[in-house]
């Protein structure tokens, strides 16, 4: 019996879709069972509200990256440099040893140019001539709800990197540098 053309590209479709629709749903399931990594950040100085998955297991979602490289921009100048992503990954473990991985943080400061850490230099407010801020590494942070105290004390306790705690001005630094406190 001879099968025509269009017979035998619906006996392939009638074969292959099961297969397809079990490798579909295999993914599907593997990438539900990935831990999804979160941020919802509330910036002080733009009034700008964030809320991002920005990495789903290993894998980095670099649209959502970019999304919070510009959100934490300069706010003096508009420019932007791309985050270190341990950066991000410190602000995550940082909320769930807080016992709060869906918490809002709110930044006080995120990337500074050259410009706008020599102006808050020239103007006495205690900024590094070689910050972290400059090397998109760093961000000073609040958390509603949470005291400046406990939040340095866990960021302390994760080793990761320089915690700077400003009681008087109500926030914390955290970076991803070599691992020191002030």
């Amino acid at each position: 019996m001879a099968l025509k053309g269009s017979a035998i590209a619906k006996l392939l479709v009638f074969f292959a879709l099961p297969g397809v629709f079990s490798c579909s749903a295999v993914n599907l399931s593997a990438h539900a069972n990935m831990a999804s990594y979160r941020l919802r950040l509330y910036h002080l100085h733009t009034g700008e509200h964030i809320d991002v998955v920005y990495r789903i297991g290993d894998r980095y979602l670099p649209e959502r990256v970019a999304e919070l490289d510009h959100f934490l921009r300069d706010h003096r100048t508009g420019d932007m440099k791309e985050y270190d992503l341990k950066e991000f990954d410190l602000l995550h473990d940082l909320l769930v040893k807080l016992g709060r991985p869906d918490g809002e943080i709110d930044i006080v400061c995120g990337y500074r140019t050259p410009w706008s850490n020599n102006y808050l230099r020239e103007h006495g407010h205690g900024v590094a001539e070689h910050s972290q801020h400059m090397e998109a590494k760093a961000i000073d942070i609040r958390i509603p709800g949470v005291s400046s105290a406990d939040v340095r004390d866990a960021a302390l306790s994760l080793h990761r990197g320089g915690v700077g705690y400003y009681a008087q001005s109500d926030f914390v630094h955290v970076d991803v540098g070599r691992v020191r406190r002030w």
